[in-house]
């Protein structure tokens, strides 16, 4: 008996559900609101030269060495000379960047000499912070490593990372290189209203991928990527027998109270409704919350803790330019931004991108930005409150305020164009930008609100970025996850005795199990974690070094 399944949302979550359930031999139908597919990660047309148009994306790519589930789906998804996969390549470097003159470059490769470990170290610290904060950082990591699941879900869940870290009570050093840093300039959550288990679990993930020579720790595509991703995804999919439709908006979910009775889907030739015998939702959380009914908690519960998550702006910016300005050979870092800028070079990486079809154009800056209620440099407002040609002045003056120390790496006649994502539009009416794709955001006590993949609903299960899953934060790989675990919830139901789709937890370095396991005994005997008391110490030994009497041995 062959089953008919709806999937609603034509992102990574949906196009992996789609890409798992024709596989097992499914008849499955996707729609998809927008006429590429690919959700946040997808590319688009930027500016036309001509009859060509200059690439841009949502935002550059980026697949830490901890992603599992995602290179998987990329290695089963073939093309002319290989697979997906094989479009991955690993950057080199991390430049970090203030507007003070000071830089650095930290290579992301495993070190091998004592001098690379000790360069490594200081880069993962920052060298500006001073030494006994450092050491007190590093215990903190050494405290989520040995702590037991079980703490992460009742204790860290609870509390913020910035309260975690202390970072009020550290220099300014500390909160810039420690307390933001990778945090929002990577996944654009706040330390002082992300939760420490969101932020703890992804931090030591990146750190892992620092020191396992067996991990990637920064990969990224080597083509836009819908060129190099998504179209030869959407073409596998069509040659599996996958319908797909583009231009195609959810517009309502009937339901009975106990099941989806149909979608109501807005189409080129008007409103139809869309039945099957399963149904996934794959649409992002804010596009849920439009779609709620009395009817469709009644049959879903789970998903009216959808009201309760958080979203923040993570959107990027592509600099077209006359000669390309390379920087590093990876991820830059201007960790004094106020608009929590992050870049990279897109060109050097773009190998077998035809850039000969775009008149001028010799390089590609692609730039995010994940701060957008701080004021700029330029023109002194929030980007919330710039225009989109406002955006686009300023983030360049930032970028030039990071880079031009010295020398002019990035003079104004370099400039070609630029292309704000589409997502960003401007509002009449609220005299202020609006966010069409805003980004699921860890706050603290969150996680009780993610709906599992599997509703309580027989024939609705879930595929994005907000359900609840092992990588738990809002990416690629979360969605990817997600559709597998729903995947899953349909095979179990429909009774097919196809393989289930393979699913991997985070690792952990084995050295620190005993200690979890320890600490996994001081939870259920009510007791705090070994290192619980390293808190009260600092608040001690900060007073001392502090005192009028006693700082200046400190300072000695």
């Amino acid at each position: 008996m062959t089953h008919e399944i709806a999937i609603l949302g034509g992102g990574i979550g949906g196009l992996s559900a789609a890409h798992e359930l024709a596989t097992r031999g499914f008849d499955v139908t996707v729609y998809e609101h927008h006429d590429r597919f690919g959700g946040k990660a997808r590319s688009f047309p930027g500016p036309a030269d001509g009859d060509a148009a200059l690439p841009a994306e949502h935002g550059f790519r980026f697949l830490p060495g901890f992603y599992t589930h995602l290179p998987d789906t990329m290695q089963r998804i073939p093309t002319a000379d290989g697979t997906v996969h094989d479009h991955l390549v690993s950057s080199e470097t991390v430049f970090q960047a203030f507007t003070t003159g000071y830089s650095r470059e930290m290579a992301v490769s495993v070190p091998d000499s004592l001098a690379g470990w000790r360069d490594r170290l200081e880069n993962m610290f920052g060298s500006k912070v001073p030494r006994d904060e450092s050491v007190f950082f590093a215990n903190k990591l050494l405290t989520l490593l040995s702590s037991c699941e079980r703490r992460w879900d009742e204790e860290y869940e609870h509390v913020s990372w910035w309260e975690f870290i202390c970072a009020d009570e550290m220099s300014d050093s500390y909160q810039t290189f420690l307390g933001y840093g990778v945090t929002q300039s990577l996944v654009a959550m706040r330390p002082e209203v992300s939760s420490a288990r969101t932020i703890g679990r992804i931090y030591l993930q990146l750190v892992r991928g620092l020191f396992d020579s067996d991990l990637h720790a920064d990969r990224l595509l080597d083509g836009p990527t819908n060129d190099v991703f998504i179209d030869p995804w959407v073409a596998h999919l069509r040659d599996l027998g996958v319908t797909l439709h583009t231009g195609a908006t959810v517009t309502g979910i009937e339901a009975d109270g106990e099941r989806v009775t149909g979608a109501r889907v807005e189409m080129d030739d008007g409103e139809r409704v869309v039945t099957a015998d399963q149904y996934v939702l794959a649409l992002p959380s804010d596009v849920v919350l439009t779609l709620l009914t009395p009817d469709l908690e009644a049959a879903a519960p789970s998903l009216a803790g959808v009201r309760e998550l958080d979203r923040g702006w993570m959107n990027g910016i592509q600099f077209y330019l006359r000669r390309d300005v390379p920087t590093v050979r990876g991820h830059s870092v201007y960790y004094d931004s106020p608009w929590a800028l992050t870049s990279i070079s897109q060109r050097q990486f773009w190998d077998d991108h035809d850039f000969d079809a775009y008149d001028e154009c010799e390089g590609v800056l692609s730039v995010i930005v994940s701060e957008w209620d701080e004021p700029g440099i330029l023109y002194g407002k929030p980007a919330r409150e710039c225009t989109r040609e406002e955006v686009a002045d300023e983030v360049w003056a930032q970028l030039q305020a990071h880079l031009n120390r010295g020398e002019a790496v990035l003079p104004d006649d370099v400039l070609l164009d630029s292309y704000l994502d589409p997502a960003i539009r401007w509002d009449d009416e609220a005299g202020e930008l609006r966010n069409d794709a805003p980004l699921l955001i860890n706050t603290v006590g969150s996680h009780q609100y993610r709906p599992e993949a599997r509703t309580a609903c027989p024939n609705l299960v879930l595929a994005a970025d907000y359900v609840r899953t092992e990588t738990d934060l809002a990416s690629m790989e979360c969605a990817n996850e997600a559709a597998r675990r729903g995947v899953n919830a349909i095979l179990d139901r429909v009774g097919s005795t196809a393989d289930r789709c393979a699913l991997w937890e985070l690792e952990w370095p084995a050295v620190f199990e005993p200690g979890r396991q320890h600490d996994a005994l001081n939870m259920r005997l009510g007791l705090p974690h070994p290192a619980a008391g390293s808190d009260q110490f600092w608040t001690a030994y900060r007073g001392v070094r502090t005192s009028p009497l006693l700082g200046r041995f400190f300072s000695e």
